[in-house]
């Protein structure tokens, strides 16, 4: 205890009153940029659902109108 008491005391002194100003200017500096948002996997995930939604419409579509054609030949026999 007494070691730390000496001379190595004023030596963490002199330590912390030389590397307060760097402290300081540490705790001020500009935080680094945030990550990129998550919009663009937003986008490309709605543009997937878009066009699966637009190829089940268009399937939906065909089937209608192939029903539609049976159904008008099924009435002409």
């Amino acid at each position: 205890m007494t070691k730390l008491m000496g001379k190595g005391s004023v030596t963490l002194a002199r330590a912390l009153v030389v590397c307060a100003p760097a402290l300081a200017l540490g705790a001020c500096a500009v935080p680094p940029p945030p990550p990129p948002p998550l919009a663009c996997d937003a986008c490309a995930v709605a543009a997937q659902a878009q066009a699966t939604a637009n190829q089940a419409l268009a399937t939906a579509q065909q089937a209608l109108a192939r029903s539609s054609e049976m159904y008008q030949r099924s009435l002409v026999k």
